[in-house]
Parts: structure tokens; sequence; C-alpha cells
């Protein structure tokens, strides 16, 4: 296994900055994810580390080798893209075999080590057929098995499920960890999706312009954010600005002077306080709480998510949904009711 180390990487467009010093490290056999909305640089971090894009500066190290002005095929890199990028005219086992092209092996080990990757991917029984005949799910496979079967240092993922339905998205993933794990492989796996980087992640990166917001877990990201970005962007945090008074134990915010349950080492001056919609408690008018009202309602099965009118903001909401309880609807009064406890706060800009 190798681990992979970028320093300092910048990228630039006619003199734009598509990469703005960015600098991380992967553990050998860790899966990490670039999490990122469109147009934060991600995929173009991910054709750097490829060997499909050379930095203007900044170095790409893999196992110890400094690869940074190193083409694609010297690095010991397998991809897997958005798009698949299957050979619509080949069979399963063609598709596979591609990637064993040119690298002096006999006849009889690329057949080998073709249908050993078909057995671990479990598409021994498809290796005849053409690929325009297997479902989106198989062909996703047929990618990570060409992928894998040349042996790569480190696996890289180039938002590889956005085109799939919402079921057998969450299906693939699991089958695209469950594989990392069994070959024990370094993955870099770019996406906009926070679901995927979480439920798949050792660790993930937040990017945003360019440069890193985060680097952590998946439950120091979500729990502990660095910035009002990443609360945003992968916690669903309403963002609600005002100024922090006393000695960091009040919250101004409209017209609302909020007491804070604790200091928290808060300091006074503008801010911004980022409040997890799980926070966010929504109930018909008879309850002690705050006024509001209704916006819009999205029942979701298990969780019902509302937006609300307080204070002259929005505010999202995500519960449970509870049986025997009357559904509220657009332009209903109601009251919420808000854990300030769970509040992180950031300085304004």
């Amino acid at each position: 296994m190798a681990g992979l180390s970028l320093r300092t990487i910048v990228k630039r467009f006619d003199g734009s900055p598509v990469l703005d010093g960015v600098s991380f490290d992967v553990a050998p056999g860790e899966f990490f994810s670039i999490l990122g909305p469109s147009g934060c640089g991600k995929t173009t971090l991910l054709r750097v580390v490829a060997g499909f894009e050379a930095p203007d500066e900044g170095s790409v190290v893999l196992g110890g080798r400094d690869v940074t002005r190193l083409g694609a095929r010297q690095r010991g890199v397998g991809m897997v893209f958005q798009n698949y990028a299957l050979f619509p005219h080949m069979t399963v086992r063609g598709n596979v075999a591609f990637g064993l092209d040119g690298r002096g092996l006999s006849p009889g080990e690329v057949r080998r080590r073709v249908e050993a990757m078909a057995e671990a991917v479990g598409l021994r029984q498809a290796l005849d057929r053409p690929v325009t005949a297997l479902s989106g799910g198989e062909q996703q496979r047929v990618a990570v098995a060409r992928a894998l079967v040349v042996e790569p240092a480190v696996l890289l993922f180039d938002e590889p499920l956005s085109n799939l339905d919402v079921a057998l998205r969450a299906r693939t993933r699991e089958e695209i960890r469950a594989l990392q794990r069994r070959f024990g492989i370094t993955a870099l796996y770019v996406t906009h999706d926070q679901a995927e980087a979480m439920s798949l992640s050792d660790r993930v990166a937040v990017m945003r312009a360019g440069a890193l917001e985060q680097v952590g877990t998946p439950r120091e990201v979500y729990g502990d954010p660095a910035t009002a970005f990443v609360a945003g962007f992968v916690g669903g945090a309403n963002l609600l600005r005002g100024e922090v008074r006393e000695g960091g134990t009040v919250f101004l915010t409209g017209s609302r002077a909020i007491r804070l349950p604790r200091a928290q080492g808060r300091t006074d001056g503008p801010a911004i306080a980022a409040l997890r919609p799980e926070s966010v408690a929504v109930f018909a008018p008879g309850v002690p709480g705050d006024p509001a009202t209704v916006e819009s309602v999205e029942y979701l099965g298990f969780t019902t998510q509302t937006a609300l009118r307080w204070e002259g903001v929005l505010l999202r909401s995500t519960d449970v949904s509870r049986r025997g309880v009357p559904a509220l609807r657009p332009g209903d009064a109601a009251v919420c009711v808000l854990d300030w406890s769970a509040v992180d706060f950031f300085p304004a800009p």
C-alpha cells in the first residue's frame, strides 16, 4: 500500500487560481474524500494527482516518491470516471483487460488477472457480455475492476455515482467501500454529495474556492465544523448573523437577545451562529416556544423537513416524523424550540 501527500498545490487557468495552496496527506489504505460544491476545484485536484494536469506550484508524492513531473501511466494510479469511460463496442472482458495493454504480460496472465478481478466484483458470469447490456451499477463495477486490475498504488474516483438512481447509488457505494477494504488500497474520492462522503470515508477534506476549509473524520467535520461554510455545507446548518455580547453569554439576532447556556470560549463581537436543522423543533401552537410561520413542509417518510419564518429569517428543521401529530401546512402558525446548547459560533466576516 502507498500513501499520498500533496504539498501546496497551486493550479491556475487564464491567470486565475483554481487550486490555491492545497496540502494534505492520505495514509496507506485510507479512504479519503474531497467534498465541495461544483466549481470549487476538486476535480482539477484529482486530475493533478492522476497526472492529467501539471500543477503550477507544489508537489505530488506517492509512496514516498515525487511523481509531480511524471505522466499518468508512470504514476501507478487507477481512475474511475464520472461517466465510467467504458468502451461500448467491447465486452466486460475487453474493458477490464484494456488497462493491462502494453504492460508486457502474457495472454495467460492477462486472462488470469481479468477473471480474478471479475470474480472479485461479482461479474465473472458477465465477462463475455457487451457492457451496453449491463445495468448502471454493473457498469460501475466494470469501471472499478478495470482500475483495480492494474494493481494501482492509489485508486481515484471522480463523482462515480452521480449517474445512478438513489437506490442504486446507496447500494453501489457500499460495494465500492467493501472492495476498497478487501484490497486495502488507498482511495481518493471526489464528490459534492455529503451522504457519499460521510458514509464512505475515513476522513473528509471540505473544499471551497480552491482551498481546504477543513480536514477530519466525518464525525469531526459534522460535529465540530471549523468554519461557517463547513457547518452550512456539510451539516445544512441554519446560519444566523448577529452579535455576541456580555462575555459570550448573549447572542443578539433580529429583535431577540438570546441567553446562551454557557460561554464556551466565545468572544464578543459580530458573529455567525450555526444551528443544525435537528436542533430546531417545530410544534403546532399551544406549547412554549417562539412563534413562527410555516413556509414549506417536505414529508420524507422517516423524517419531515420544515422551513419556518422566524424573526425575519428562514430556518430549516429536520425531525423524526411522528404518528398522530397533525401535519402543518405552508402558511400555518407554528411554534419552534431552538436548542442553543448545540449551536456553533464563528466570527462574522
